[in-house]
């Protein structure tokens, strides 16, 4: 199969919001594909590389070779190619990078091109996501398309699953099971307004935990052998020996269990984001790392233990088996409540800790390993500040021909200039996306660089945000964290947008 057939697939799924039409497009191209090149395409059309990360960013994408006249780039080449751009390291790997990248765009066309660019950079949203990729796998191998999610949820990866039932129907199916050692998509939650507005969704009683702002891990064992994997399933057991430690110290044989690794001061308080997060580094030195600051291990939901399978089980019953093989001091704390006034005693408490907020927990649900389940729903407070736009990005896929991404910046006192705190394109209705495209190219302050226009900083927008973290990337030395549109505040002038010092007193609280 040729990249210019995924290319103009990508290019038809990101021009329609219909999901039908997109299962019906991405199943055309599956059924077209050979199982190997199927796994790739499907990686590759959810906007994921197999190989995750092969160190190449923006801008070793912003000069390319010209394009080739005639497609002649097949997948299974452009993934050997991009196989080896991520195991060329060592003295001089720059270069060889480059200079592979440089054929890889020399050969391409010129929407090969764009869709190479997009895939690399991390910029491929075009609407693909798990449930229209499972469902248009389904339908390529004329298998359910509940059987592929389940498939998916339990082997973890649906490149594989995609690649199976392709290969060998639905008899494939059976192969995905929950082992111990393999990595599961994790149960992720949705939003909740408030503890009176999650207890009604959930019926009435909930389970209240703590909401810890770590890193999230699954860990699974058997005997003696232990590993670590984050949320997008990286192994990183080899970075965590005192998470290992605990998990050995477990009175049980096998054991999948769903947890969050956090760094605390000796108060019991969390450090910063940062300081956990610099813990899954690639090139961290472990030993030194953790002699700074120790993780601290905290489980709050268990798949499968002792040779049993228990992720179909309610929620209070899975509760139940793991209260019996892991330590209160290794659990979040719990309230079980059906008075919302409890429950928001039990948030306002937490919140005090100086944690991010609570989960309610159905007691019923099963867990819905890799889908964002109505069974858990997550609370916490939400931010806003009003900030200037300083610069725009075109969108891409859907969103082709109008201005999407905003660069947000807030107001230095002492200067009167402008600090870049992140951007954001998140939040954003086709309405809001057709009206800043005709302001900004009013406010435009001069040639686009690349795919980035420069505007006056003269329009203020409300961002909503869960939190303020420190940044290198960014002259301020602080980033949003999850930032997203409110509104644009046509009442409001820059003048009164708020400052760079209520964002650096966000973060210092």
């Amino acid at each position: 199969m040729l990249i210019a057939d995924v290319a103009a697939t990508s290019a038809d799924v990101g021009a329609t919001s219909s999901r039908l039409a997109k299962r019906a497009r991405i199943a055309a191209l599956l059924s077209a594909a050979a199982p190997d090149e199927a796994a790739v395409v499907v990686a590759w059309l959810s906007g994921e590389l197999p190989q995750r990360q092969i160190g190449v960013g923006w801008a070793s994408l912003r000069a390319v070779p010209d394009p080739a006249d005639e497609p002649t780039l097949t997948v299974l080449e452009v993934h050997a190619l991009l196989d080896d751009i991520k195991a060329t390291i060592g003295p001089g790997s720059q270069a060889r990078r480059a200079e592979l990248l440089r054929g890889l765009f020399a050969a391409a066309t010129g929407s090969e091109q764009t869709f190479l660019r997009r895939l690399l950079g991390g910029e491929l949203r075009q609407g693909a996501l798990l449930g229209v990729m499972a469902d248009a796998v389904a339908e390529a191998a004329g298998v359910p398309a509940a059987g592929v999610r389940r498939a998916a949820m339990l082997g973890g990866e649906l490149p594989a699953v995609a690649a199976a039932v392709l290969a060998r129907g639905a008899r494939a199916l059976g192969e995905f099971a929950l082992t111990v050692g393999r990595p599961v998509g994790p149960m992720l939650a949705q939003t909740a307004g408030s503890v009176a507005d999650a207890l009604a969704r959930l019926g009435g009683e909930a389970a209240f935990e703590t909401k810890l702002d770590g890193a999230r891990v699954q860990i699974h064992r058997s005997g003696d052998t232990v590993g670590v994997y984050t949320r997008s399933l990286d192994d990183v057991t080899a970075r965590l020996p005192e998470v290992v430690e605990a998990v050995r110290a477990l009175p049980v044989s096998t054991l999948i269990a769903d947890a969050e690794a956090i760094a605390l001061r000796s108060d019991g308080r969390p450090q910063r984001f940062q300081v956990t997060a610099s813990r899954f580094g690639r090139s961290v030195d472990v030993e030194a790392a953790r002699a700074a600051q120790e993780l601290s291990l905290f489980v709050f939901d268990v798949l499968h233990a002792d040779g049993e399978d228990l992720l179909d089980r309610p929620g209070a019953e899975r509760a139940e088996a793991l209260a019996a093989i892991v330590p209160a001091r290794h659990r979040v704390d719990r309230l079980v409540t059906a008075d919302p006034d409890a429950a928001e005693e039990f948030l306002r408490r937490t919140l005090a800790a100086g944690h991010e907020g609570v989960l309610a927990k159905s007691l019923t649900a099963p867990y819905e390993a890799g889908r964002r389940g109505a069974g858990w729903l997550k609370i916490k407070p939400v931010h806003t500040l009003d900030l200037v736009v300083l610069a725009v990005e075109w969108g891409s896929g859907r969103r082709r021909g109008t201005l999407s991404n905003i660069h947000l910046g807030a107001r230095d006192p002492a200067s009167g200039e402008f600090v870049m705190l992140g951007k954001t394109f998140k939040g954003m209705t086709d309405e809001m996306l057709a009206w800043q495209t005709r302001r900004f190219l009013e406010l435009a302050a001069g040639p686009a660089d690349g795919h980035v226009v420069p505007v006056r900083p003269e329009q203020v927008v409300e961002i909503a945000f869960d939190g303020v973290q420190g940044s290198t990337r960014y002259p301020g030395g602080m980033a949003l964290r999850f930032a997203r549109v409110v509104r644009y505040r046509d009442d409001k002038p820059v003048s009164e947008a708020d400052s760079i010092d209520t964002v650096r007193a966000l973060y210092e609280a």
